[in-house]
C-alpha cells in the first residue's frame, strides 16, 4: 500500500485495503489465542515442577479465556458467506395484533440494540415508525461491525410473542408477531444502478416525536422504485436532503438483495432449504407466562431466562444456527 501510485486507482486500492483488514481479522485472534495457549501450557509446566496454588488458579483462568477465544474464532469460522463481513441492516415489522404485536417489535428492535451494544457494534436508526398507542409498527436499523450481516442473518423469520398482555385490562395471555428481516450493507465498490428516471420521490410531514420543525415541514421522504416495486421511506432527519440520502441507501441494500436472491432463485438445493417468511412459520418463541423459555423452532435450542435474551444475549441462538446450517447463507433469508 505504500508503493508509488497505490492510491491511483481509488476503487481496487479500497478493495485490497479491505481484504487485508480481512485477513487481520483473521490473523490477530489465532495469533492471540496461540499465544495464551502457549502460556498456559509453560505456566502448566511449571506447576508440574514446583506446586503453587496461586499460580494454578491463574492456570486455570488462562484456559477458560483461551476456551472462549477458541469458541469465538470456531464461530467466526462458520461465516464464509460472500456477504457475512458486512454491516447489516435489520427490518423490524410488527404483526397482526395492534398495540401488543407493535410493543413486541420494539422489544425485538431493543434486544437487537442491546446485542450490538455487548459487541461494541455501532446502531443508526434509519426509519422508525411509531405505533398509535405504544410500541412501533416498524424499524430500520442499520448494524455497523465486523461480521454483522453474518450474525445477524440468522434471525432473519418470524418471532412469536406469548405473554399476559400489559395492555389487556382482563389479564388475558396473548400471541403476538413482529417479523425480521436482515439485509447485507451495500458498500461503495459494489455498483448498484438506480436511474433518476427510476425513482418516484414523495414528500410528507414526519410523525411521531420530533418537535414542531418535524411535523411542520415535509422533510420525510418516500421513495418508489419503478422497474422492482420496492418503496422505502425515511423521516429520521430534519433535512429532506439527508432524509432523501438516508432512503436512496436503503433503496440500494433491497435492491442488492433482490439480485443476490435472483441467483439464489437458479439453485433449487438452497431454494429447498429457505423458510417462509410469513406469520404461522416461526423461527423462535419467547413465553413469558405461564412459563419462561425461548424456544429456536430450527435447532430446538430453549434457554429458560427470557429476560437475558430480551436484554441481548442471542449469541447461543447465533452459533447453534451457524454450527447447524454452515456458510452457505448469503443473503437476506436465512436458510
Amino acid at each position: 500500500m505504500s508503493e508509488p501510485g497505490f492510491w491511483d486507482n481509488q476503487e481496487r486500492a479500497q478493495d485490497i485495503v479491505q481484504q487485508v483488514k480481512t485477513l487481520r481479522s483473521w490473523l490477530e485472534p489465532f495469533d492471540t489465542l496461540a499465544a495464551r495457549v502457549d502460556g498456559a501450557r509453560e505456566m502448566r509446566e511449571l506447576l508440574e515442577v514446583e506446586p503453587d496454588p496461586d499460580m494454578e488458579s491463574e492456570v486455570e483462568r488462562e484456559i477458560d479465556a483461551a476456551e472462549d477465544e477458541l469458541r469465538s474464532f470456531e464461530l467466526k469460522s462458520l461465516l464464509q458467506g460472500p456477504d457475512d463481513h458486512r454491516d447489516a441492516q435489520v427490518e423490524i415489522s410488527a404483526g397482526a395484533g395492534g398495540t401488543e404485536a407493535q410493543d413486541w417489535a420494539q422489544m425485538l428492535m431493543r434486544m437487537y440494540t442491546r446485542w450490538a451494544e455487548r459487541r461494541g457494534f455501532e446502531i443508526e436508526i434509519l426509519d422508525l415508525s411509531e405505533g398509535e398507542e405504544a410500541g412501533i409498527k416498524g424499524a430500520v436499523l442499520e448494524i455497523k461491525g465486523q461480521y454483522a450481516f453474518g450474525f445477524l442473518r440468522a434471525e432473519t423469520g418470524v418471532h412469536r410473542l406469548v405473554r399476559i398482555s400489559p395492555f389487556d385490562a382482563q389479564a388475558r395471555r396473548h400471541t403476538s408477531f413482529a417479523s425480521v428481516f436482515v439485509y447485507p450493507v451495500v458498500d461503495t465498490d459494489i455498483n448498484i444502478e438506480v436511474r433518476d428516471e427510476d425513482i418516484v420521490m414523495e414528500v410528507f410531514r414526519a410523525s411521531g416525536a420530533g418537535g414542531q420543525h418535524v411535523n411542520k415541514t415535509s422533510s420525510a421522504v418516500r421513495l418508489r422504485h419503478t422497474p422492482s416495486g420496492v418503496v422505502v421511506s425515511s423521516q429520521q432527519e430534519r433535512s429532506q436532503f439527508k432524509n432523501r440520502a438516508t432512503a436512496m441507501k436503503m433503496l440500494k441494500n433491497k435492491l442488492y438483495n433482490i439480485e443476490l436472491e435472483k441467483q439464489l432463485a437458479a439453485k433449487a438445493a438452497i431454494d429447498a432449504t429457505k423458510s417462509d417468511v410469513s406469520f404461522g412459520s416461526q423461527i423462535r418463541s419467547y413465553v413469558f407466562q405461564p412459563y419462561t423459555m425461548v424456544n429456536d423452532h430450527r435447532t430446538e435450542l430453549k434457554i429458560p431466562d427470557v429476560q437475558k435474551v430480551m436484554d441481548g444475549a442471542i449469541d447461543p441462538f447465533i452459533e447453534a444456527y451457524l454450527k447447524e446450517h454452515g456458510a452457505g447463507g448469503s443473503s437476506g433469508r436465512a436458510a
